[in-house]
C-alpha cells in the first residue's frame, strides 16, 4: 500500500472483518457451523456441528497475521527496503498486505449474507456500512490528523485526500455485497460438484470478468495526453511542470490511464502527495529509499498519484470477489479435505497465471493494481488461508496462535490506534515546556 499505513476490512458492521453479525437476517458471518473441530488428518471429518456462535478461527488468525504484517512493513520498511513497497514494477512483502485484507472481506461476506430473506433491507445495511467505512477513511487518511512530529491538526478541504485504503475497501465491500445479495442462484446445493457451484454463482463470476476486461481496456486503450501541475519547492517558490505523454497503453508512473482518470475525476489536488515512485532511481538518489531528486529527474516525480484510485479499484473488487468464492466453498462443502482441495487448485492456478502474465509483459504492479498483481496476490492469499485453516481448524493448533486470533477479532481498533498513528499522536501531544521534549524523544524515537 502506498499510503502511510494499511487498512483492514469492515464487512459485518460490528468489528472489522465481520465478527458477529448483529442482524439475524444476514445469517452467520464467518462462523463455520458445519466444519468439525480438530482431527487427526485432513480427510477425517467430524460430523458433529459446532455450536452456532463458534467462529471460524482460521479467518481471525489470517486477519490477525495480516494486521501484524501491516505494522511490521510500515514501521520496519523504511529501514529494510526489501520488505517495503516496490517503487513501481515488482512485488515485495508489503505489497501482499492490502490484497490479503480484500480477500478476507470477500470470505467474510459469504457468511455475512449467507441468508438474505429481505434483499432491500440487506442492501440498505450494506450501503450504510460502506458509507461509514468510507467516511472513516476520509477522516483518518484524508489529512485531518497531523503526523507524529507535527503538533497541528486539520486539513484544507480544497486539498483533502478523497481516496485511501479504507475508502477502497468500502467500495469493494459494497460492490461484492451487492453481488452476493442480488446475483446468486437459488437452492443451496450443499455438497454439489464444482460445476453446480459455478452455475449458482455464474453471474458474480461474470461481473468479475467484466470488471477485468473494462480495466484492461482503459489501461491499455486510453490515450493519455500531456498534462501539467504545480508544486511548491522547499524555498516556497511555485514551480509549474509539464509531463510529456501523448501515448496509449503506457504503464509507467507518469503517463498511465490510472493516474489520468484520477486527475480528471477526483482532481489532482485531492490525490496522494507522497507516491511510492518517489523511491525509483529516476526520482531518488538514494533509491530504493526516498532521497533528493536527481538533476535529470523526470517532470512527473513531484506529481501526486493516487495508489487507491478509481480505475485500479476495479481490480480490488475482483480480489474481493475471488475471496467471496473461497467463502462459498466453506458454505457448500463440509469435509476439510474437499475445502482445502477446492481452495488450493484455483489459488495455485491464479498464482501461476500471474507470474506468466508478468513474464510476458503484464508486469506485477501494486500502484496500478495490474492483472498479474491481482492473480499473484489473490492466489497467494488463497493458499495461505488454506494452510492456516489446515493448521488451526483441522489440526487444532489454536493456542500458539491465540494472540493472532485476538488481533484479528479487534483489527479495526488496532488499525485506528496504531496503524493510523492515533495512539502515538496522543502520547506525542504531552511534552515538557517545548514540543520537542516529549516521551518519544526520551525513549529515542524521532528528533
Amino acid at each position: 500500500m502506498a499510503t502511510a499505513k494499511k487498512s483492514v476490512d469492515f464487512p459485518a458492521g460490528t468489528d472489522v472483518g465481520g465478527s458477529a453479525a448483529s442482524d439475524p437476517n444476514e445469517g452467520d458471518d464467518h462462523r463455520d457451523i458445519e466444519a468439525g473441530g480438530a482431527v487427526s488428518a485432513p480427510a477425517t471429518v467430524a460430523t458433529t456441528p459446532r455450536p452456532r456462535g463458534q467462529r471460524l478461527a482460521s479467518l481471525d488468525v489470517f486477519r490477525g497475521i495480516t494486521v501484524v504484517l501491516m505494522i511490521i512493513v510500515d514501521d520496519v520498511g523504511g529501514l529494510v527496503p526489501a520488505i517495503s513497497h516496490s517503487p513501481w514494477d515488482g512485488i515485495t512483502l508489503a505489497d501482499f498486505v492490502f490484497p490479503f485484507f480484500l480477500f478476507i472481506v470477500g470470505v467474510s461476506l459469504a457468511f455475512a449474507f449467507k441468508r438474505v430473506p429481505n434483499r432491500a433491507l440487506a442492501t440498505k445495511k450494506a450501503i450504510v456500512r460502506a458509507s461509514k467505512l468510507f467516511l472513516l477513511g476520509v477522516i483518518l487518511q484524508g489529512g485531518f490528523f497531523h503526523s507524529i512530529h507535527d503538533l497541528t491538526y486539520g486539513v484544507d478541504i480544497r486539498k483533502i485526500r478523497l481516496m485511501g485504503v479504507l475508502q477502497r475497501i468500502a467500495i469493494a465491500y459494497l460492490a461484492v455485497a451487492l453481488c452476493e445479495i442480488w446475483l446468486r442462484g437459488g437452492a443451496s446445493d450443499i455438497g454439489a460438484g464444482g460445476y453446480a457451484l459455478i452455475r449458482r454463482y455464474r453471474h458474480q463470476l461474470f461481473v468479475g470478468l467484466v470488471l477485468t476486461v473494462t480495466y484492461m481496456m482503459f489501461l491499455y486503450g486510453m490515450y493519455v495526453p500531456d498534462w501539467e501541475y504545480e508544486v511548491t519547492s522547499p524555498d516556497n517558490t511555485l514551480k509549474h511542470l509539464t509531463v510529456k505523454c501523448g501515448v496509449r497503453g503506457d504503464t509507467g508512473p507518469g503517463c498511465n490511464a490510472v493516474g489520468m482518470i484520477d486527475r480528471h475525476v477526483l482532481g489532482i489536488q485531492h490525490l496522494y502527495t507522497r507516491p511510492v515512485y518517489l523511491k525509483t532511481a529516476q526520482c531518488s538518489i538514494n533509491s530504493p529509499r526516498n532521497g533528493l531528486l536527481p538533476p535529470d529527474a523526470p517532470a512527473w516525480c513531484e506529481a501526486p498519484f493516487e495508489p487507491e484510485g478509481l480505475l485500479s479499484s476495479l481490480m480490488a473488487i475482483v480480489t474481493c470477489l475471488i475471496g467471496l468464492q473461497i467463502g462459498h466453498v466453506i458454505v457448500h462443502f463440509k469435509e476439510h479435505g474437499e475445502r482445502i482441495v477446492r481452495w488450493s487448485i484455483p489459488s495455485l492456478s491464479l498464482l501461476i497465471l500471474g507470474f506468466f502474465l508478468d513474464l510476458f509483459g503484464l508486469h506485477l504492479n501494486k500502484s496500478l493494481y495490474s492483472l498479474s498483481y491481482t492473480c499473484v496476490t489473490t492466489g497467494t492469499a488463497g493458499l495461505f488461508f488454506a494452510g492456516i485453516y489446515l493448521l488451526v481448524d483441522v489440526y487444532g493448533f489454536k493456542q500458539p496462535l491465540f494472540l493472532m486470533e485476538w488481533v484479528g477479532k479487534h483489527a479495526l481498533m488496532i488499525f485506528v490506534l496504531v496503524a493510523c498513528n492515533v495512539c502515538p499522536i496522543l502520547v506525542h501531544g504531552f511534552y515538557w515546556r517545548e514540543p520537542q521534549n516529549n516521551l518519544f524523544k526520551f525513549i529515542g524515537i524521532g528528533g
